[in-house]
């Protein structure tokens, strides 16, 4: 099972340099793999009455491709993830765009996890229909693949059309992997519906929810579908979060244990909302992470 890390994308603050310091920090210590969660806009929700949102317009997000641009010369080894980009709520062709330049100036070492968000205000602003998302994403996914397998495509769906046209340069993964979010804080075992999604067509999924009867049902659920769908589930990838904030030491080893007896192939630790003041506190306390759970 290997292990990383979440950026602490709400508490890391601005400075280019401290950015730095903590992902090098993250690859010296031997960590496989860094996370960054997505938020282009937040809601100032002094005009948003009964705001249920997990951020609002005072929550601090870096552009995940923009940071990854800039973390590529700095970094080496570091698998760089989205858990998760928003995908409906950004142009397809633009998104193929990005990540292929990402993955070849890394080297081949971007892992797209994608998602269809929840912040209403967030798609309005970008132009971008909310009730429809799903159903979009599905085909986002589609055409994502055929961008980054073939020089040219031509493509017609629902929602996008592409007359024989391509991006270059191409990525070194051909296709890089799509993982799928699945679940959200406030409900985290996923519907059969989102569940089928995964199974259909991704390579991986992040769990939302804490180990226990809930995850073994859910991991059985998707199984069941993936055979459905003519796939084997055991070669769909799982990367669930264990927070620094939900206990002590050995919360965090039962956690990862229990885990990757469910057949977790990666897990990452969160640090943030731990209490953590400043980069060097969410340094010491994926060090500490790191010793605990190797």
């Amino acid at each position: 099972m290997k292990l990383g890390v979440v950026f602490p994308q709400t508490e890391i603050g601005s400075d280019p340099a401290a950015v730095r310091d903590y992902v090098q920090a993250v690859e010296a210590m031997g960590y496989s793999h860094m996370m960054a969660y997505d938020h282009v806009l937040g809601a100032d929700t002094s005009h948003h009455a009964n705001w249920e949102g997990s951020y609002t317009s005072e929550s601090m997000f870096h552009e995940p491709f923009v940071l990854f641009g800039y973390l590529a010369g700095v970094t080496t080894t570091l698998e760089l993830v989205t858990a998760v980009l928003i995908l409906s709520q950004r142009q397809t062709a633009l998104v193929a765009k990005q990540a292929a330049e990402v993955d070849l100036l890394t080297g081949g070492r971007l892992r797209l996890g994608v998602g269809v968000g929840w912040n209403q205000v967030e798609y309005e602003a970008l132009n971008q229909d909310f009730s429809n998302r799903g159903s979009r994403y599905a085909e986002q996914i589609e055409l994502l693949r055929e961008f980054w397998t073939k020089d040219t495509i031509g493509f017609e769906g629902r929602y996008h059309k592409v007359d024989h046209a391509g991006i270059n340069p191409q990525p070194i993964q051909k296709p890089i992997p799509i993982w799928m979010g699945a679940g959200a804080r406030a409900n985290p075992v996923p519907t059969d519906r989102v569940l089928k999604r995964v199974a259909r067509l991704s390579d991986g999924w992040f769990p939302q929810m804490q180990p226990g009867d809930d995850a073994k049902a859910t991991v059985e659920r998707l199984k069941i579908f993936a055979g459905e769908a003519g796939r084997d589930g055991e070669s769909i990838g799982m990367e669930p979060r264990i927070n620094l904030a939900d206990g002590n030491p050995e919360l965090w080893q039962s956690q990862a244990r229990a885990w990757e007896e469910m057949g977790a192939t990666h897990v990452s630790v969160n640090t943030m909302r731990a209490g953590l003041s400043s980069p060097q506190d969410h340094i010491n306390a994926i060090q500490q992470f790191k010793e605990v759970i190797g």
